[in-house]
Formats: C-alpha cells, sequence, structure tokens
C-alpha cells in the first residue's frame, strides 16, 4: 500500500485538467507579470502541474545526457507580461537581469512548444508611470492584436 499526504488526489486531479486543457489548446497564451526579474510563484506552480512524465514528457536514460524528450508538440506560446523597469530584451541595458524570458523557454518544451514558436508582448516602465509607459501599452497592444491576426487570420476576419 502506497501511502499518499493528504489532498494529493485533488492536486493530482488539478494537474489531470491543467495538462487536458495544454494539449487540447493550439495556442497558448500566458499572462504573467515579471516579478523581482523572473517568474511568479504561481506560473511555476502551474508549470510544475504541467511537467508530467508520461503526459508531456518522457524521461529515458538510454538517451544518454538528454534522457527527456517532449511529447506534446506543435503549439504556439503567447506571453504577455508586465514589466516594472525597461530593457529587458535580448540587447537591452537589462538583458542580463531577465530571469523570466529564458526560464518560459527553459520549460516551454512541457506545453509542446518549440523556443521559435514563443512569442512575447511586454508592457515596460510601469514603475515609471510617464510618456514611455503609455507609448508601451500602445505598442503591445498593437502587437498583440498584429499576432492574433497573424495566428487566427480565420477566426478574425468578417
Amino acid at each position: 500500500m502506497i501511502c499518499r499526504p493528504s489532498g494529493h488526489h485533488q492536486l493530482s486531479r488539478i494537474s489531470h485538467r491543467l495538462i487536458d486543457e495544454v494539449e487540447a489548446a493550439d495556442i497558448i497564451v500566458l499572462g504573467a507579470p515579471m516579478y523581482n526579474y523572473g517568474m511568479p510563484a504561481a506560473l511555476k506552480g502551474w508549470i510544475d502541474h504541467i511537467a508530467r512524465i508520461g503526459r508531456t514528457f518522457s524521461f529515458d536514460l538510454s538517451r544518454g545526457d538528454f534522457p527527456i524528450e517532449p511529447i506534446l508538440q506543435g503549439k504556439k506560446l503567447i506571453v504577455l507580461s508586465s514589466r516594472g523597469e525597461f530593457g529587458f530584451e535580448k540587447g537591452g541595458p537589462r538583458e542580463y537581469l531577465n530571469t523570466f524570458d529564458p526560464a518560459i523557454a527553459a520549460c516551454a518544451h512541457y506545453f509542446g512548444v518549440s523556443a521559435a514558436d514563443i512569442k512575447t508582448v511586454a508592457i515596460e516602465y510601469q514603475e515609471f508611470k510617464d510618456m514611455r509607459h503609455d507609448q508601451s501599452v500602445i505598442a503591445a497592444k498593437k502587437k498583440t492584436r498584429d499576432l492574433a491576426h497573424k495566428l487566427l487570420p480565420y477566426h478574425l476576419a468578417g
């Protein structure tokens, strides 16, 4: 007999339901702020529910140094993120502080998403509350609309 902590079955049901949602999706939209240059604990918890051996990835030591292989494939990930500061993009002045985007990219294979299929829309300058923030919001809305038209052309027509 295996003893499991109380609440284990409820957590397992939640995890199954979350994985079912990811499996059913062609496009996954993640909305999350950058907290202290990284992802919020709730998002990390969600990822931990999705990362399940036998459901979202397989593990086989016969593959040598790379035993993890994704099971899900062909999905797209849109990350909508708010950031208090600015310049976290590749080549930006705060790129070296950004642990949020690399962590999402590192875990995306659990969702069936390749690094090339991750698109990020970020609103920056929130802490500054000035014209740069306003411009960032306008640019993010435009980028979001453009992505929607590109990814969902048939749903948005008419």
